[in-house]
């Protein structure tokens, strides 16, 4: 009798241990939020993605740009998600010894590759004139020493910005014989350039043309 009462106790035991199991995990399920079939996803906030996107401009502005470049550089960014400006300035600046160089070289196809058709055919038009009187350029940029953005607009789907720059270039112009024409390469002059670059926002690629230059 002692024996069956142990072996019934023993199994009660047994059965609570497992109900206390199964009721356990049952009830840490509960307590987890249970996603319903049929929810519908949260609706995106447009006015919270327009304040992420108006946030994420505002950190491409420069602090001392003047208010119409900031405003410019704003609307860039909004619209071109991919735009940082310190990157821009960058390639900038290498763009700029890039054109200098193919034009002093004669190098066509680089131009052609860098810049708008007018900023190219007033190269072109140029190196034919110096091929034409047998003259080779062999000037050097030195350093530069500024790259400032002077205006930036976004006009329709095409990004507009303009840098002045400022920079040491060593000049000389030889003839066919190689004579000396003009300048020294000893002796940098300080050249002061306002180019103009645009790039369409839709574009897949951040490949941005010389637009325009000018002196400055």
């Amino acid at each position: 009798m002692i024996y069956e009462i142990v072996i019934l106790a023993m199994i009660a035991a047994f059965l609570g241990l497992r109900l206390y199991s199964v009721l356990g995990r049952r009830a840490e399920h509960e307590e987890e939020p249970v996603p319903h079939r049929f929810e519908s996803p949260r609706a995106p906030d447009p006015q919270h993605e327009k304040q992420q996107v108006q946030a994420a401009a505002d950190d491409q502005v420069p602090a001392n740009a003047l208010p119409f470049v900031q405003d410019g550089i704003r609307d860039i960014a909004a619209a071109d998600r991919s735009f940082d400006i310190t990157r821009f300035v960058d390639g900038a600046k290498a763009a700029y010894g890039m054109v200098l160089e193919a034009f002093w070289k004669g190098d066509r196809e680089t131009l052609r590759e860098l810049c708008d058709d007018d900023v190219y055919a007033s190269f072109e038009g140029a190196i034919t004139a110096r091929e034409e009187a047998g003259e080779v350029m062999e000037n050097r940029l030195i350093r530069i020493e500024e790259a400032t953005i002077r205006d930036a607009v976004l006009d329709g789907r095409t990004a507009r910005i303009t840098v002045r720059f400022v920079s040491d270039i060593a000049a000389v112009t030889r003839d066919s014989e190689g004579n000396l024409v003009a300048g020294s390469l000893d002796d940098a002059i300080e050249s002061r350039d306002i180019w103009t670059f645009a790039r369409d926002v839709n574009a897949a690629g951040p490949h941005w043309i010389l637009d325009e230059t000018d002196e400055g």
